[in-house]
């Protein structure tokens, strides 16, 4: 998935997948460090722990029978909209031609990644 914002590429790609000269810049956007890489192999410019789901919201998603992806992307929403660090980010963002938000998610569609852009999107409207 990817954004254009009026002057910022968005795109997602997971931290296991091989850095491309296209990537841009490259910030990783998960609390907890990408199991079974090590930090020789793994590629990044920024790595934004503040911008990530609180460990509660995290925590309520894996491990709750039920959860949904719409309550927990609402949520994190919610969480974004009251981080005062988000407003660092988007400028981070806005000074980069393509930036790439790297997440550790198995599921491309679902993760904190996915939610982030969309607001960092709105954001730089």
């Amino acid at each position: 998935m990817s954004l254009t914002t009026a002057m910022t590429y968005i795109r997602l790609k997971r931290a296991y997948d091989p850095k491309e000269a296209s990537d841009g810049f490259r910030i990783y956007v998960d609390r907890l460090w990408p199991r079974g890489l090590s930090h020789e192999t793994f590629s990044y410019d920024l790595w934004d722990k503040k911008i990530a789901p609180s460990d509660a919201l995290r925590e309520w998603f894996h491990h709750t029978p039920g959860a949904s992806w719409g309550e927990f992307a609402r949520r994190y929403k919610a969480e974004l909209e009251a981080n005062p660090d988000l407003d660092n980010l988007v400028k981070t963002v806005e000074t980069h031609d393509t930036v790439t938000l790297l997440f550790s998610s198995k599921d491309t569609a679902h993760n904190n990644a996915v939610e982030l852009s969309k607001v960092l999107a709105d954001k730089m409207k």
